[in-house]
């Protein structure tokens, strides 16, 4: 996936002002503290270096992330069309950018966050882009712990922000991000602890009526959540220059793993499964690790004698729809 230049070129120009040095070390104490499964004290960002040194080093796997996610429920809800986009903690405005880019109907969005600094930067690389949503979005800064009722959007996005809370503070904002939402997608870490988040918050959102469309194909207990597994996905971001002298990476890309929950008002269907682990993939045979509806999580084996599902399965990603949605809907 590649970062929309627009946004690259306004990181590059937010960075320049930002000793590099002053910047790497921001990053290297945000990658610990990300790391870091306990909630924390203060919000995580605390400097402009920090924002700066965020924006630069995590929005691009955020951006991949969060398009990477409402793009498998795109595939469910073909017919989606919002105007209105609420992102909760939405800090430099990743998940804008991403929903802006896969639903062109968007004609409105707030961005909250509990981090002036962040707004600040988030409005300013919004100023030019093309999209008209992310130019005229309005950047608001909220407290999380004073229950403010955030009203209702057509697409809620809250990426990557759950584990600066307590668990009571998380269901909390879950619950009220879901008050007259149609649509609420929660993206967080592909991580065990990621995972248990997002298991919570499914369970918030089935409990205030919405119906989980994506990852999963059912609405039932999570198949890996009383085991040592837990479910994640991955998406891959070319890295910009910038991204890669901040990091210290030689690599022209990175992968980011990602867990998520997806739920809508309306009941769009759900897939039918959901690939959960890289296909492997021998001479004449593909092996799949499938969630069913009804089944749990179980192995698929497609062989070269299934004729036009072994083309497919030889095509399938990890993440994807299994088997293929357009064979589901026959």
């Amino acid at each position: 996936m590649e970062l929309p230049v627009e946004l690259v070129e306004a990181l590059d120009r937010a960075c320049a002002g930002v000793p590099q040095r002053q910047l790497a070390t921001s990053v290297d104490r945000l990658i610990s503290r990300y790391r870091d499964p306990r909630p924390a004290a203060a919000p995580i960002l605390a400097s402009t270096a920090d924002v700066t040194a965020y924006a630069a080093y995590r929005m691009p796997a955020t951006w991949a992330a969060v398009h990477s996610a409402l793009e498998r429920f795109a595939e469910q809800a073909p017919g989606f069309r919002p105007e209105t986009l609420l992102d909760v903690g939405g800090g430099t405005g990743a998940a804008l950018w991403a929903a802006s880019e896969l639903f062109p109907s968007l004609a409105e969005a707030t961005v909250l966050d509990q981090v002036d600094e962040a707004l600040l930067l988030g409005r300013k690389l919004a100023a030019d882009a093309t999209s008209a949503a992310v130019r005229s979005a309005v950047w608001r800064r909220t407290s999380f712990a004073a229950q403010e009722a955030f009203g209702g959007a057509d697409l809620v996005t809250i990426s990557y922000v759950l584990s600066e809370l307590s668990e009571a503070d998380q269901a909390d904002l879950v619950a009220r991000a879901a008050e007259g939402a149609e649509v609420v997608a929660v993206i967080e870490p592909g991580t065990p602890d990621g995972h248990r988040r997002i298991l919570s918050a499914r369970d918030v959102l089935i409990e205030a009526g919405l119906t989980v469309v994506a990852p999963c194909p059912h609405q039932q207990m999570c198949p890996l959540a009383a085991g040592t597994d837990w479910c994640h996905f991955s998406t891959r971001i070319n890295r910009t220059s910038l991204h890669r002298r901040l990091k210290g990476g030689e690599l022209g890309h990175e992968d980011e793993k990602f867990s998520y929950v997806i739920a809508s008002r309306t009941a769009h269907a759900p897939a039918a499964g959901r690939i959960l682990r890289h296909p492997l993939k021998r001479k004449g045979l593909v092996t799949l690790e499938v969630c069913t509806a009804d089944d749990g999580v179980r192995q698929t084996l497609v062989s070269k004698r299934q004729g036009e599902s072994y083309r497919e399965a030889r095509d399938a990603e990890w993440g994807d729809t299994w088997p293929p949605s357009h064979r589901s809907a026959d």
